[in-house]
Formats: C-alpha cells, structure tokens, sequence
C-alpha cells in the first residue's frame, strides 16, 4: 500500500515572527488555536507576514501590510492553496480587498459566520461576538464581512478583563491560563444574563476556539469560531 502525504489547501496569514506578545504565544499551546497544527486534521500552512502585530491590524489596520498580505496571498495561491485566512480576526477590516487580489477563496475572519448563524434562528435572532476588543470593532469591520446591520447583535469585548488585558499591556509577561479561561468563561455569562434572548455566539478571536466546547456547555447555545470557519471551508475544496 503506497501512503500518500496530504499537501496543505488552506493558507493562513499570520502576524510576523517575534512580534507575538509571550501570553498569546501560550495560548498558541493550546489545541484549537489558529497557529497550532495539532488544531487541524490536515495540514495547514502558516504563513508569517512582514509587518503584521497586535498595532498594524488590531489597533490601526495598515494599508502597507495589506499589500505584503496581497503578495504572501497571491504567492501561496500560485503554489497551490486552495484557500487562504487569517491567524486574527480583525482581518475582515481586509476581506474584500484580500478576496478580490488573491486568486483564490478567502474568509479572513470567524466574523464571516454571524450572517450564517443569525440566519439559522430567523434574520432578526439575537447574536453575542465575544471579540479581543470590542472598542477595536468598527462598523466598517463588520461591513466587510457582510453584516448589514447591528440590530440584535451585541459585542463584547475581553479588553477590561485583567489577565487577558495583562498580555497586550505587558507583552514580555506570562499569563495565567487558567484565569484566561475563567475571564472568557465569564465574559460569555454576563452576556447571557444581560441579553437572555441570545441565540447563538460567534468568536472573534482566533486564540478563544480552545474555548468554545465550555462555552457551549455553560450556555447549552450554537458556538461558532475560527475552527468551525476553517473546517467547513476545507471541506468544501
């Protein structure tokens, strides 16, 4: 019997090497986080973008590494991806420019899922996004990923949660994991509780998919995330 190695479809775009604060290149230990290989069960190949941090995509989208973005696209799709995405979700501010110039299907963002996942509960159903930074999350975010409209669905970010926050204000720091959890655990709860009439949530963040299975076991809802993006793609080309 002749074993044949699979070769990658999907292509991810990740932040450049070195510019990953300590506590995120942690939570890159975990199983289900977008740089993890042990997260996919095919390959994947990651694919590190000059320029790219937490300053040029989270906090102020950079025009500049769009472009490289477009180039490290444009060169993976001639060697054979089938399909590119992105290691943060903030990318959807870039979704359409990246969709139009890259040659191949692109879905930047997990955010491309809450017109899907509203869509199962009726149009008007009520969505919770649990983001990084619900202050970061512009309209035009959502815009590009094709959410017309804000009606029912509420964003909540893990910005003002301490050991989360500890990450981006001290970046060479460890973090504390499992505190980590219990803050996104928690952040989903105060949204429930706020908003009973939630019906489904979507993960912004391509570090919280590690998550997700808590997440729907305290909440008995729908969890949507970088995962479930990829692996419904994958399964489609």
């Amino acid at each position: 019997m002749i074993s044949v190695v699979e070769e990658a479809k999907i292509g991810i775009l990740c932040w450049e090497t070195g510019q990953v604060p300590k506590g995120l290149r942690q939570l890159e230990s975990l199983v289900g986080n977008s740089t993890n290989p042990a997260s996919y069960e095919y390959p994947v190949r990651l694919n590190p973008v000059r320029g790219a941090n937490v300053h040029t995509i989270l906090e102020k989208p950079d025009r500049a590494v769009l472009l490289t973005m477009i180039a490290d696209a444009k060169l993976m799709a001639a060697q054979g991806i089938k399909a590119i995405t992105t290691s943060c979700g903030f990318n959807a501010v870039f979704q359409r420019d990246l969709a139009e110039a890259a040659g191949v299907p692109v879905f930047t963002s997990s955010l491309l899922q809450v017109p899907f996942a509203r869509q199962l509960n009726g149009p008007t159903s009520e969505i919770c996004i649990i983001t990084a930074n619900a202050e970061a999350l512009s309209p035009t975010h959502l815009r590009s990923v094709g959410i017309a409209s804000q009606d029912g669905l509420h964003i909540v970010g893990l910005e003002q949660c301490p050991e989360w926050n500890r990450m981006f204000a001290e970046p060479d720091t460890e973090i504390n994991l499992d505190r980590i959890e219990q803050e996104v655990l928690a952040t989903a709860r105060r949204a429930l509780n706020t908003h009973p009439g939630i019906r489904a949530f979507v993960l912004e963040c391509t570090d919280l998919p590690p998550y997700s299975a808590a997440i729907r076991r305290q909440s008995g809802l729908p969890v949507f995330d970088f995962i479930s993006m990829v692996n419904y793609v994958h399964s489609s080309i």
